[in-house]
């Protein structure tokens, strides 16, 4: 396998305006993200982080950087930094289009490469990453969708 990068692609049944509110804005973050808690705002050159289980045995925290905003058409951020901020990162970028009375979203995460891990590594957190997209892409779109008002 390549591990270049990941890439999934969906349609959403809400504006763009709302899917980028649902994958940059804390409160919405948390509802299609496992229950991940992070304070970031949209802007780039924010650092945060985001974490899941805090406070249990199984907490997990990452450091995240916010790369770009351009609402409502594209977020993007690093995060699962080795050390610090300027050691290797994966980026992941949501980009919107809009599409009929939606958005296709198109979500890309790549770095794995760059960052320099043992094979082993390497193919185990693409394949973690992979199923992780393969759960939250889907929860992205069913979540946004249920924020449209129907009449």
């Amino acid at each position: 396998m390549e591990f270049g990068s990941i890439e999934r692609e969906i349609h959403v049944d809400a504006s763009p305006e709302i899917v980028f509110e649902v994958v940059s804005s804390p409160e919405h973050i948390r509802e299609w993200w496992g229950g991940a808690e992070t304070d970031l705002s949209p802007t780039p050159g924010v650092v945060s982080s985001v974490g899941w289980g805090l406070g249990t045995a199984d907490e997990h925290v990452e450091p995240l950087t916010v790369v770009e905003a351009d609402p409502p058409r594209l977020f993007s951020f690093r995060w699962v930094f080795d050390e610090g901020t300027d050691a290797p990162s994966l980026l992941v970028t949501f980009q919107l289009v809009p599409s009929g009375d939606g958005t296709m979203l198109r979500m890309t995460e790549t770095g794995f490469r760059e960052k320099g891990w043992e094979i082993a590594t390497l193919e185990a957190a693409y394949a973690d990453h992979v199923e992780g997209w393969d759960r939250f892409v889907p929860a992205i779109a069913e979540y946004s969708a249920g924020l449209v008002s129907t009449p």
